[in-house]
């Protein structure tokens, strides 16, 4: 089998989907790895390191693509990359399908077996494949440095000759896996925090990062089985609107992290919100790839909206290419060895799996992926 990775096309992208450390493990089971030509370049894995591991490395792209078995992506195919891939060939990308709908069109036309990241399962045996919490954990860890960055205040508390200041209020609003790591980081950094989350599970996990756990006295519980936060009762969201507009105001920095099953950001910050908090406050909102938990909030930009900076960033996880680079590729290939087949030397494509069902988005010609397949269905 032959797995190919191609140079990422979308503007501002780094990371690559195989790293040489990875490269070696797998070449070591049997398994071609061809990349494209300076592919690992802007994570700073230079095609040398690839060479000296067992790759090949290709100039053409549309020629890599088309004689590979699996194709290894970080970001959803283009429509010129899915036509080159042969029918019938595998591809794994973080994919977001029930959003990137065209592609997923294409790539059902072409016959894609396609795997999305991002529908990986998140149970015990699937966590080692899970992109999602290895990019979320970068993007918690990068929003502190960039409120940090932001506010004109030290975050932690300095005792000087001039007098003492006292440290910086931080308020993380979802502890997921990136919630949880803006957390850990701001208190490394010396800040007071408090968080609040949906699901009643995760405050146990807020205390214990030394921060205070605030949310809503209520028997409704977010949590779903697979781990998500789901949607809940008007009247849960109007007693979780008086105690984020309270929070805001008492905070220097807000850091926002919540999506409702993985792809929809509840408006949690109203402007009135905003307004009520002091100037020169920052927000940072990593939901902003799905519109921002904030209302106020620009995707892809930072901006000054009543005295307080809203930093809206979209792609955290490239700004530290390398470690997000060999995290994903770590990610990759646990994936791609679990369904290995040591005997004929080819990926076991199980569709009984419960990781291979959750994961598929399309095969054989279909949209196999429920979500995706009703989310078309609406599209029409």
């Amino acid at each position: 089998m032959k797995i190919v990775v191609p140079r990422e096309t979308l503007e501002g992208e780094r990371r690559v989907a195989l790293v040489p450390e990875s490269v070696k493990k797998l070449v070591a089971k049997g398994v071609e790895v061809a990349v494209e030509r300076g592919a690992g370049e802007a994570a700073y894995f230079a095609d040398a390191k690839y060479l000296e591991v067992g790759a090949v490395i290709e100039s053409d792209a549309r020629a890599l693509l088309s004689g590979g078995d699996f194709a290894f992506m970080v970001q959803p195919p283009t429509a010129a990359q899915v036509e080159a891939l042969r029918p019938g060939a595998m591809l794994i990308t973080t994919l977001n399908p029930t959003i990137n709908l065209e592609a997923v069109r294409k790539l059902a036309e072409r016959r894609i077996s396609a795997f999305s990241t991002d529908c990986i399962p998140r149970t015990t045996r699937a966590q080692s494949m899970d992109t999602l919490s290895s990019m979320a954990n970068i993007a918690g860890y990068k929003a502190v440095l960039i409120a940090a960055n932001e506010l004109p205040k030290y975050f932690p508390m300095f005792m000087t000759a001039a007098g003492t200041v006292f440290s910086a209020k931080v308020f993380v609003i979802g502890a997921g896996v990136a919630g949880l790591q803006a957390i850990a980081t701001a208190r490394r950094l010396g800040a007071t925090v408090t968080a609040t989350d949906t699901r009643k599970a995760v405050g146990e996990q807020i205390q214990s990062l030394g921060a205070k756990f605030v949310g809503v006295e209520s028997a409704e519980d977010a949590q779903t089985a697979s781990g998500y936060a789901k949607e809940l009762s008007q009247e849960f969201y109007r007693k979780q609107a008086e105690l984020i507009a309270q929070q805001c105001a008492a905070s220097d920095v807000v850091i926002t992290t919540a999506l409702i099953g993985g792809v929809k950001a509840p408006k949690l910050i109203t402007e009135d919100m905003v307004k009520g908090m002091q100037p020169g406050s920052v927000i940072v909102d990593l939901a902003a790839t799905a519109g921002g938990n904030c209302t106020l909030t620009e995707p892809g930009q930072t901006v000054v909206r009543h005295g307080v900076k809203i930093c809206a960033p979209l792609n955290l996880p490239s700004e530290l290419a390398l470690h997000g680079s060999l995290l994903y590729s770590r990610n990759l290939t646990t994936f791609l060895l679990a369904f290995w087949n040591e005997k004929d030397k080819q990926f076991n494509l199980d569709l009984a799996d419960d990781i291979i069902k959750g994961a598929l988005v399309t095969h054989d010609g279909n949209v196999v992926h429920g979500p995706t397949r009703d989310a078309l269905g609406r599209q029409g």
